[in-house]
């Protein structure tokens, strides 16, 4: 996962563009982020996922995402 500032990311839009369908780009403005470029082809389990390796050291894998997810909803929904 690419970070970059807004200026830079202004000043780079068709690179950053170019780099969407390898990697995710967090931009940041005044040192918080306000957008991420995902690929669109990538599922957003598979895109939480990279984002949790960053903060959590344990392993975490596709299906508990998807159950915890499942969860959240079935709380909202009862």
């Amino acid at each position: 996962m690419l970070e970059v500032t807004v200026t830079e990311f202004k000043k780079n839009f068709c690179h950053y563009l170019d780099l969407v369908p390898t990697e995710d780009i967090l931009i940041t403005r005044n040192g918080k982020y306000v957008a991420k470029l995902v690929n669109p082809n990538v599922s957003a389990v598979d895109s939480i996922a990279g984002i949790l390796k960053r903060k959590v050291s344990e392993t975490i894998d596709r299906h508990s995402l998807m159950e915890e997810r499942k969860s959240r909803c079935d709380a909202v929904n009862d």
